[in-house]
C-alpha cells in the first residue's frame, strides 16, 4: 500500500471535475478546471482524497513536496495504439519521402502487412520485452492509461500472440490497460483473391478463441476504402457483440463511406481518425453516445488532413486526442506531442487539447470513473511540471520535456 502524501505550493491544479460531466462536449471543452496556488492531498490507497486552495491546507505529518512554480494535471489517457509490433518500417518513411503515398505503399504489400508478416516470425518473449520498453516510455511522457490493439497478426495464431502479450503486460502495468480485437486491420495478402474466406475466419475462429481466454475487452474493424466495407464492418461488430466486446472502430481516414452512421449504430464507444468528414457525418453524431477521437500525430507523419476537430467542437461534440501509435504511420507515443500537434495544426485551444487527452481519453475506453480527471476519490494519476509560466506553455513549447515527474496511484 503506498502511504499518503500531500503536495502544496502548486502553481496551478488543474483538470479538476465533481462528479459531472463524465466527458466534456462543445463549448465545455474550453473549461479546463483549475485552483490557483492550491494543494493536493493523496490517500494510502492511492486516490485523490482531498484539494483545495492554500489558505485551507490541513495539518498533516506524513510526507509533504512543495511545488513551487509547477503544475499538476491529470495523466493522459491514450486511448488509441498499436503498441505491440515487430521492428519498424523506416524504409517505408524514406519511400514517402520520394514521393510514394501511404496507400501505394500498401498496395505493394508494405504497410500492415509488412507489420503482420515482422510479426508472425516474431516469439511473444520478444514481442513483450519491446512493448513493455515502449509502455514504460509512454508513462515517462505522462500516459496513466493506455488502449492496446492486435490487428498485426492478420492470423488465428498471430492475433492470439498479441492479445496474449497486451495481457501480460497488463497483469504487470502500474497503469490500466484496455485490449482491443482488431483482426479486421488489412486483408491478408494469401486472402486477396477470397475475402470471405478471411472474415469466415475472424468470425468462426478467432471470435470464439479470443471469447474463451477473456483476451479483449473490444473490437476494431479498419473500415475504409481497399480495407473492410461498411458491410464487411456491420457482420464483424455483430460477431463481436455477441462475444460481448464493444465497438471501437477505424473510420473516414482516406475516405467517407458511411462507415460513422453504421458505427454509431452498432453503439461503438468510438470512432478513430476522421480525417474526411462531410456535413452528414458531423450530423450522424447528434443525439449519439459514440465519441470522436482525432489522431494528428498520424496526419504529421504521412501528410494526409487533420481531422477537423474545430469543427467538431462547434457541433457540441467531445473530442477526443489519442496517439495512434503505430511503426508505419505514428510511431509516435508522446501524447504532450499530440496535444502540442492539436494545438498548432488543429486550432484547439490548450484547454480544449488538455480535456481531450485526458476526461474524454478516458470516457473513451470507459474509465472516466477512476481516471481523466482531479476528483475526490478517482487514482492519483497525475503529473508535475517542472517550473512553467502557464497551461499555455506546454503545448507551446512542443519539442521541450516539461514533466518532471509522473505520479501513478
Amino acid at each position: 500500500m503506498s502511504q499518503a502524501h500531500l503536495y502544496t505550493h502548486i502553481k496551478s491544479l488543474y483538470g479538476i471535475t465533481n462528479n459531472l460531466p463524465k466527458v466534456k462536449a462543445g463549448s465545455e471543452m474550453k473549461d479546463f478546471e483549475h485552483i490557483n496556488h492550491a494543494w493536493l492531498l493523496v490517500s494510502d490507497n492511492g486516490t485523490i482524497e482531498d484539494f483545495g486552495p492554500m489558505q485551507t491546507v490541513p495539518e498533516f505529518s506524513g510526507p509533504t513536496t512543495a511545488c513551487i512554480e509547477k503544475l499538476i494535471l491529470p495523466c493522459f489517457v491514450d486511448s488509441h495504439t498499436h503498441l505491440i509490433h515487430a521492428g519498424s518500417r523506416e524504409n517505408e518513411f524514406v519511400d514517402r519521402i520520394k514521393g510514394r503515398s501511404y496507400e501505394q505503399i500498401a498496395q505493394s504489400g508494405g504497410g500492415i502487412l509488412n507489420s503482420a508478416h515482422k510479426l508472425n516470425l516474431a516469439t511473444e518473449d520478444t514481442l513483450f520485452e519491446t512493448a513493455y520498453e515502449r509502455l514504460c516510455t509512454a508513462i515517462s511522457l505522462g500516459t496513466g492509461a493506455i488502449e492496446i490493439k492486435s490487428g498485426y497478426g492478420l492470423s488465428l495464431e498471430g492475433e492470439l500472440k498479441i492479445l496474449r502479450v497486451a495481457n501480460r503486460l497488463k497483469s504487470i502495468s502500474p497503469i490500466p490497460i484496455k485490449i482491443t480485437f482488431l483482426g479486421a486491420h488489412a486483408l491478408p495478402f494469401e486472402y486477396k483473391n477470397n475475402r470471405e474466406h478471411y472474415i469466415q475466419l475472424i468470425l468462426n475462429e478467432m471470435l470464439p478463441a479470443i471469447a474463451a481466454e477473456s483476451l479483449a475487452d473490444y473490437i476494431d474493424v479498419f473500415c475504409e476504402t481497399n480495407y473492410f466495407t461498411v458491410m464487411e464492418m456491420e457482420r464483424i461488430l455483430d460477431a463481436g457483440w455477441k462475444h460481448n466486446l464493444k465497438p471501437k472502430v477505424h473510420v473516414n481516414q482516406f475516405t467517407s463511406i458511411g462507415g460513422i452512421q453504421s458505427a454509431i449504430t452498432k453503439k461503438a464507444i468510438s470512432v478513430d481518425h476522421l480525417e474526411i468528414m462531410n456535413t452528414a457525418d458531423f450530423e450522424a453524431f447528434k443525439n449519439s453516445d459514440t465519441i470522436p477521437v482525432a489522431l494528428p500525430a498520424c496526419s504529421f507523419f504521412i501528410k494526409i488532413p487533420y481531422a477537423p476537430v474545430r469543427k467538431m467542437i462547434d457541433y457540441g461534440l467531445p473530442v477526443t486526442l489519442a496517439s495512434d501509435y503505430n511503426p508505419g504511420s505514428s510511431p509516435c507515443i508522446s501524447m504532450p506531442f499530440v496535444v502540442s500537434l492539436a494545438c498548432i495544426s488543429m486550432g484547439l485551444l490548450p484547454e480544449e487539447a488538455f480535456n481531450a487527452a485526458t476526461l474524454n481519453g478516458a470516457a473513451a475506453l470507459e474509465l472516466q470513473k477512476d481516471y481523466g480527471s482531479i476528483e475526490r476519490g478517482k487514482r492519483s494519476n497525475f503529473i508535475i511540471t517542472k517550473p512553467v509560466s502557464s497551461l499555455a506553455y506546454l503545448p507551446y513549447s512542443f519539442a521541450e520535456n516539461w514533466i518532471e515527474r509522473v505520479v501513478i496511484s
